[in-house]
């Protein structure tokens, strides 16, 4: 009888709306990007509040924004869709409460949000400097 290797989890990384727009500002691929940066495979999530957020914006009266909410929606597809309770909370708050219970890292550039999960210890992924991405809050 053979056994198989015990495959490790991949890393769960929950994706702010404004990673998804990362490509478009920054030429950046996210999802090549921050597997680089962490050196293992990422398990990508879209949480349902981040992705109600993106349409809104795609049906917003802004026309760049509105492109910039499409392409990210596209983008999005690459990721593990995960719907979360809603419980009036706004999109910050539902991506910080999923975030310290699963233990996992977000990829935001909200200085606001990254303030918010540092405080807590989750680590944070973001653009440094317009041309790469770091994180804090995690040795890799």
């Amino acid at each position: 009888m053979t056994t198989s290797p015990k495959q490790t989890p991949k890393f769960k990384v929950i994706l702010d709306s404004n990673a998804l727009f990362t490509p478009l500002e920054f030429k950046i691929d996210v999802f090549e990007a921050t597997e680089h940066l962490l050196g293992r495979s990422v398990e990508f999530v879209l949480l349902s509040s981040v992705k109600r957020e993106l349409e809104l914006l795609a049906a917003g009266e802004s026309p760049k924004l509105g492109r910039m909410a499409v392409f990210a929606l596209k983008l999005a597809e690459k990721c593990r869709f995960v719907a979360v309770e809603d419980r009036g909370e706004n999109v910050d708050d539902a991506i910080v409460r999923v975030a310290k219970s699963w233990g996992s890292a977000v990829f935001t550039n909200d200085r606001v949000l990254k303030k918010r999960l540092r405080d807590i210890s989750v680590p944070v992924i973001y653009v440094r400097q317009k041309s790469r991405l770091d994180i804090d809050g995690l040795n890799p």
